[in-house]
């Protein structure tokens, strides 16, 4: 199953599919998952779902500054059965990302295998470390001089555990940092664009009652 226009779209968050069992949406890049801490924090993608969604759980998240898709369980039931899958790496996710630097087009997969630790210190950014928890991402490189934005390649990314800022970091030490990265890129990186380039392109996943394998896609605005 693929779609790329949204089947409701209100002021509060844009749905590209309902059913019984889950909710396929896409996030904006700046909107928080789930709630943070502190009062001015509460606004987030998952109290805007569910206050029209009462059933609606959470089984993942995208960074704040990271748009695109993001899956809602309906009910424990289902919710049980997509966090096994993910827990068990039967979802399949793929992100693109606006890098600075000139990388070679390739449709061959590389990999970045190196481990991640938070940078206790500095939280809530995290490090590359030998003592760090094992995290894999493959990646290639599409496209070259994304736009306007000269000097940049756009990459297609699959991250292979889901440690949090895996991809930026791994990018960071692949010395491509993502364009608009306020937390990992320098000065110059940062003001190539008004947000993180980075948008969750495509998921793979078994319907938490069915079983059957759905593929989502829904394009960068970028």
């Amino acid at each position: 199953m693929s779609l790329y226009s949204p089947v409701s779209q209100s002021q509060s968050f844009e749905l590209l599919h309902q059913d019984d069992a889950l909710l396929v949406l896409n996030k904006p890049s700046g909107l928080l998952s789930v709630p943070g801490r502190g009062e001015d924090k509460q606004d987030c993608l998952s109290a805007r779902v569910q206050a029209e969604f009462s059933d609606a759980l959470v089984v993942h998240r995208l960074d704040m500054a990271t748009s695109g898709l993001l899956l809602m369980a309906r009910g424990l039931t289902a919710q049980r059965a997509l966090n096994a899958a993910f827990e068990n790496r039967l979802i399949q996710k793929r992100y693109v990302a606006c890098v600075a630097g000139h990388l070679p087009m390739d449709p061959q997969w590389q990999t970045i295998d190196l481990p991640i630790l938070v940078d206790w210190p500095n939280r809530p950014l995290r490090t590359i470390h030998p003592q760090g928890q094992a995290s894999v991402t493959r990646w290639r490189c599409i496209a070259n001089a994304i736009l306007a934005l000269k000097g940049t390649s756009r990459l297609e990314l699959e991250p292979l555990t889901g440690r949090s800022h895996q991809l930026r970091v791994h990018l960071q030490a692949l010395g491509h940092p993502i364009a608009g990265d306020s937390l990992y890129a320098p000065p110059d990186v940062q003001a190539l664009a008004s947000r993180l380039l980075l948008h969750a392109c495509s998921l793979t996943f078994p319907h938490p009652l069915s079983g059957e394998t759905l593929t989502w896609h829904c394009p960068a605005d970028f």
